[in-house]
């Protein structure tokens, strides 16, 4: 919906200039203009801007009383964030805050001068944990900072730590607790405990922002209400908003699921087309797709068997008190292929079996992270029978169902009412049992054209095209990792962007296993896409890979660089994003004569740049 002239008083030019800026204003923005809007009844407003953000100053008609007391209410809010998360949560967090009257600066971490951490008094952090452990990498020179001996002493600090993470990972949480202990190790005064969330955030997030609220608020004697906006600017900005999220997913119906892989290739790669008409979701290239899977039903029938439970017995999956049979929630709700140490520890609680204490004893730490690996709940059950767990005991301690984040594949501009994503279905024998990729072999066997996905649009702001158009770009993206690139280059073919582009792809076999060949010969043949290499590593009899072809092209890689060019890196985390990154480092010693110290420093400043930027798995 958008404002028209005939329901409004605004002349035709007026709702143009409102109907292009409403849609692009963030939540703090909208509220920040209606008290601008409301102010200017009253009194005269100047607008000052700054490094941090827009600010409004009072220019006062009449001089201040003496007896006024102003109190600084200044807090920073700083986010480390690898998928966006963090950061999301840093800006509602923000909106909050600037409600209530702080004023607050708002910033990644790789954005921040750490020398200016003496001057915070108040400071919020909000870090997601990347990998096995490490920092996100917006967070990395910052959190290198805090660990080192130039790190200062912090007495006047007042803090408090919110921290995202995956509880299936060893290292769970892990950046959030590096910032907590080490803040206090530097003189800091935590004021709100530290809150460790699992992937489904939601409720832990909010008792952190209600705790922190209400202390900030009491500690300045700041009132609590937050303001109502009621402008009609802000109703017709919330009827351009969807209403569509991660915690209400819109039902998609599936246009296309294709299988991208050639006969006789050992790898299946479905791509799957989806309608978003009706939904108003929007995306750009660079965001992530979230697809609520289902469990294999064959999976849920066994365990129940195996537990002596009945199917249809009913249980609460919810806050809300909503019912569902014992089978539906198990296929819906939660997830059951991933063992967790939590999990294995509330289990116990239904479980005689003295082996499984015994294992969840510290000195079984190791032997727990084996028997964890590549098991899921029904192992956990004939294991360590048996058990006494009711339908609702056993919901209980299970983790809430994750979405899959996918890259997605499009370019909204190209694909109207559409997203694309390319999802490689996971399959594999372990433990004497095959194992499957939950959301990967649902789309592979069991979602058809006319079925529908619950799914939503993950906002994904670190991994994003450079605002002009003409900046080159290299992009690295072996296997699916070439996702975002097909989204990159639609974009650019739509938008006639004329920067020269250079991707860099791989997989198995060339003949069975070039996802999307046509098209990146369509975008070679018109110049969207200006070069491209390519490494099949099941072809050759030495096996070679993308960062091989990268050293191949080491000179004229170094000269892209040197112009300015962005690097995207999109795909595994634990291997190739890791190769390609010394790699890069590499081409930097031997094309620029840098020592390896010049060439991290390098590297880590194209990250500050936002010149190297990794969606990465």
């Amino acid at each position: 919906m958008q404002l028209q002239v005939t329901n409004s008083p605004f002349n035709q030019e007026q709702v143009e200039l409102l109907n292009r800026l409403l849609p692009q204003l963030t939540e703090a923005q909208q509220i920040w203009l209606s008290g601008y809007l409301t102010a200017l009844q009253s009194t005269s407003f100047q607008v000052t801007t700054s490094s941090v953000g827009v600010q409004t100053a009072p220019v006062a008609a009449v001089a201040p009383s003496t007896n006024d007391h102003v109190i600084s209410k200044e807090v920073t809010v700083l986010f480390g964030s690898q998928t966006g998360n963090a950061q999301r949560l840093a800006k509602e967090l923000t909106r909050k805050l600037e409600e209530r009257g702080f004023q607050v600066t708002l910033s990644s971490m790789s954005d921040f001068k750490p020398n200016n951490l003496k001057k915070v008094n108040n400071l919020l952090i909000l870090a997601s944990t990347h990998g096995e452990g490490d920092p996100p990498d917006n967070a990395l020179p910052f959190h290198e900072f805090l660990q080192s001996k130039r790190a200062p002493q912090l007495e006047d600090l007042q803090f408090s730590v919110l921290s995202l993470g995956d509880s299936s990972y060893e290292f769970f949480c892990q950046t959030g607790k590096d910032f907590d202990l080490r803040l206090e190790e530097l003189g800091g005064k935590r004021f709100c405990p530290r809150i460790d969330c699992d992937l489904d955030y939601d409720e832990p997030a909010a008792k952190w922002f209600e705790s922190v609220l209400s202390t900030l608020s009491a500690k300045f004697e700041a009132t609590a209400t937050a303001t109502e906006i009621n402008t009609a600017s802000n109703h017709l900005l919330l009827s351009e908003q969807s209403a569509y999220s991660r915690t209400n997913p819109f039902n998609a119906e599936i246009l296309e699921n294709l299988n991208l892989n050639g006969r006789g290739s050992q790898r299946e790669t479905r791509h799957l087309e989806i309608s978003l008409e009706g939904s108003n979701l929007q995306y750009e290239p660079g965001d992530c797709l979230g697809i609520y899977p289902e469990n294999h039903p064959d999976l849920v029938d066994t365990l129940i068997d195996a537990l002596g439970l009945k199917p249809e017995e009913p249980v609460i999956v919810n806050k809300n008190g909503d019912v569902r049979s014992l089978r539906e929630a198990l296929l819906l709700n939660y997830e059951i292929t991933v063992l967790t140490k939590p999990l294995l520890e509330q289990a116990a609680k239904f479980s005689s079996n003295t082996k499984l204490h015994e294992l969840l004893q510290p000195e079984h730490e190791q032997e727990l992270r084996s028997y964890i690996k590549e098991r899921d709940l029904l192992d956990l059950v004939q294991d360590f029978s048996p058990w006494e767990a009711s339908a609702a005991q056993l919901v209980s301690f299970l983790r809430k169902m994750p979405a899959r984040l996918y890259s997605i594949a499009s370019s909204s501009k190209a694909n109207p009412d559409e997203v694309h994503v390319t999802i490689r279905a996971v399959r594999y024998e372990a433990h004497g049992r095959d194992r499957y990729g939950v959301c990967s072999v649902q789309s592979s066997e069991r979602v058809k054209p006319g079925d529908t996905l619950p799914v939503y649009i993950h906002d994904n702001p670190n991994f994003k095209l450079p605002s002009n158009p003409d900046i080159p770009l290299i992009m690295i993206g072996p296997g699916t990792g070439v996702a975002p690139f097909r989204a990159f280059l639609q974009e650019r073919e739509e938008t006639g962007a004329e920067g020269k582009t250079w991707l860099f792809y791989g997989d198995q076999h060339f003949l069975t296993d070039f996802l999307y060949q046509v098209e990146w010969q369509k975008w070679l043949k018109k110049g969207v896409l200006t070069r491209m290499d390519v490494a099949f590593s099941r072809d050759t009899d030495k096996k070679v890979y993308v960062q091989h072809r990268m050293l191949e092209k080491s000179a004229e890689l170094f000269q892209w660089l040197e112009a300015g060019a962005y690097v995207y890196v999109c795909g595994d985390e634990k291997y190739m994003a890791h190769d390609v990154h010394a790699t890069l480092a590499a081409i930097l010693e031997r094309e620029g004569g840098m020592s390896p110290e010049e060439a991290g420093a390098y590297l880590v400043a194209m990250q500050q740049q936002k010149r190297y930027l990794r969606d990465v798995y």
